[in-house]
């Protein structure tokens, strides 16, 4: 790898600290705040759970569509691929606190064992979901750096878990939608 290269990585790394803080704090933050409670009109933010969820579920389409697409050595491809992959999570993100900041909380209304599988699920969920944000910026980070031996190594551990990530988010708004009000 080239000194500029290097150098270009570090300056990425700042910024990776930078967001893998900010964005869960941010998020934290905002779910404090419920627009509705301060005279805002939300209602047509409530319809947005079944689009992030299919945001989430496309984001796990394109993963693995980005999988492939590397195996066949198909790298353009992969690269849009990935790009779009990381497009949709940010999509999610913002679609997610918006309906968070606009919402009350729905409370999960199954009982006996369902109840302790979803906890773990969302638990597990979102643990990942912080998790994953500096794999996945390091992950890109090495691939336009052009630290492809890097790259390929960290993605065999950021993509199960970005995917994990995404289907879950799925499977928790399948869960938990028959609870909506």
């Amino acid at each position: 790898m080239s000194s500029v290269n290097i150098e270009k990585e570090k300056k990425y790394n700042k910024w990776i600290v930078v967001l893998s803080v900010v964005i869960p704090i941010a998020v934290a933050a905002l779910f404090g705040v419920n627009l509705r409670s301060l005279g805002f009109d939300v209602e047509p933010l409530t319809s947005l759970p079944p689009i992030y969820a299919t945001t989430n579920g496309l984001t796990a389409v394109i993963l693995i569509l980005a999988l492939l697409a590397i195996k066949n050595r198909n790298i353009k491809l992969h690269e849009g691929l990935m790009k779009l992959a990381i497009g949709l999570s940010v999509l999610f993100l913002v679609l997610y606190v918006a309906y968070h900041m606009t919402s009350d909380t729905t409370k999960f209304g199954g009982e006996g064992a369902i109840k302790y599988i979803y906890y773990f699920i969302l638990f597990t969920h979102i643990v990942l979901s912080v998790v994953i944000i500096p794999f996945v910026l390091i992950t890109y980070v090495k691939a336009i750096t052009n630290n492809i031996e890097r790259h390929k190594k960290i993605a065999k551990i950021t993509f199960p878990m970005w995917l994990y990530v995404a289907v879950t988010g799925v499977i928790v708004y399948l869960m938990i939608s028959p609870y909506y009000i």
